[in-house]
């Protein structure tokens, strides 16, 4: 016998629901588009182009799109003046190159952040900039400078439309774990790093969970990678409720988790916020072995009906705050809109975390929050540790202690 919730006309008439939802929220916050390209003196996509026809002593350069290892080797056969010449000429490729070694991609960024810099200053006083050119010229200069400041980590930047950048906290070279926060929707290079709301950012999530991690196992080393090196939507618009965003962010992701230094040996880690749970969603299946962990928290779906769908051998976890916005949007997927089952739904299948102490759909990485040591426990791999939802001991079942 067909129950009632499975019925036809039911499923119709959520089906209405969602989509009715949908256009009420892009009515309310307008038909947003992925940040268009600026014409900019800088362009990635033209440094790329340059670097494949470049040489170095008679040398070819290795293909861009050739696999990390590739590039790696390449660079361990040059000599120090010889990657300061490719890192001086080539400042973005080589700042984004993955299997570029570490230190030369933070001092390429260095420089590529300077010539950004320098460029947006030159917009500031051109009198054929609009107004509002020069009050964006502004706000990404200061940006801009302060990613120069205190030898900061720079793993990955392009000045390109909005912006992308990943900036590293620890030593990512020497340690045993490394976390990578993916944020959501309305991330660029402006607001990467925030004074108000701090911890709702990619710079103050990941310096949370930094600390919180060094606390839950001082003795251990870890790297967080505040990780907004894909285009985020912009706004709750078209682009937040299909999955066309997250395909190219998953992309982004696999290829730095395939790159990431230790190989096999040092486990990886992925928090990923409110969209970028889409984007780890997405890339689940395409993700290396060392990947071990994918924790989603306030999440409008991971584009997928079942955790077991997601087809990753990857612990997932998921947690949401009583109070986070997020539980009102449908989880359904309809015609390409949404991003289907409810992560800490018992029908998904997770290992559902407590956020007790949480606020709302931005808090999940506060100081002292139950959420973030929940997080920063998975990051160390002190899985026992943890706090499931509702008190229980469920989240924990099957794994064991500390790795």
């Amino acid at each position: 016998m067909t129950s009632f919730d499975s019925s036809p006309s039911l499923t119709a008439w959520r089906a209405l629901l969602a989509l009715a939802v949908v256009f009420v929220m892009l009515a309310l916050t307008g038909w947003t588009t992925i940040q268009s390209r600026r014409d900019d003196d800088v362009s990635l996509q033209e440094a790329f182009a340059a670097w494949q026809h470049g040489r170095i002593d008679g040398r070819a350069l290795p293909d861009a799109k050739g696999s990390p290892q590739q590039v790696e080797r390449f660079f361990d056969r040059l000599s120090p003046g010889q990657q300061n010449r490719l890192l001086h000429a080539y400042p973005l490729v080589v700042g984004n190159l993955n299997g570029t070694p570490v230190p030369l991609r933070f001092a390429a960024n260095r420089r590529a952040l300077g010539q950004a810099k320098a460029i947006e200053q030159r917009r500031m006083t051109d009198p054929r900039v609009s107004r509002a050119g020069k009050q964006d010229a502004d706000r990404r200069m200061h940006r801009f400078a302060a990613l120069l400041r205190d030898k900061r980590q720079i793993l990955a930047f392009d000045p390109d439309g909005g912006g992308r950048v990943a900036e590293v906290f620890g030593d990512l070279g020497k340690a045993s774990r490394i976390s990578v926060v993916v944020p959501g929707v309305d991330t660029n290079v402006v607001n990467f790093e925030r004074t108000y709301r701090r911890y709702s950012a990619p710079v103050g999530m990941a310096k949370s969970l930094y600390a919180a991690e060094r606390k839950a196992s001082p003795g251990k080393r870890v790297a967080v990678i505040a990780w907004a090196d894909y285009t985020a939507p912009v706004g709750l618009g078209m682009d937040a409720m299909v999955g066309a965003p997250a395909q190219a962010g998953a992309q982004r992701l696999i290829a730095l988790t395939g790159a990431l230094p230790g190989g096999s040996s040092v486990p990886v880690s992925l928090f990923c916020h409110s969209y970028g749970s889409v984007v780890c969603g997405v890339a689940a299946d395409r993700l290396p072995e060392r990947v071990g962990d994918i924790a989603v928290s306030g999440s409008p779906g991971m584009r997928a009906d079942t955790a077991a769908d997601l087809r990753t051998r990857a612990r997932v976890w998921a947690m949401r705050d009583a109070d986070d916005w997020i539980q009102d949007v449908p989880y359904l997927e309809v015609g390409g809109l949404g991003h289907g089952t409810d992560p800490v739904s018992p029908e998904f299948g997770a290992r559902v975390l407590s956020a007790a102490d949480s606020v709302g759909h931005t808090g999940y990485f506060e100081p002292g929050t139950v959420s973030v040591d929940n997080l920063a426990r998975i990051g160390v791999g002190s899985y026992d540790e943890v706090s499931c939802a509702g008190g229980s001991a469920a989240c924990r079942d099957g794994i064991g202690g500390t790795r």
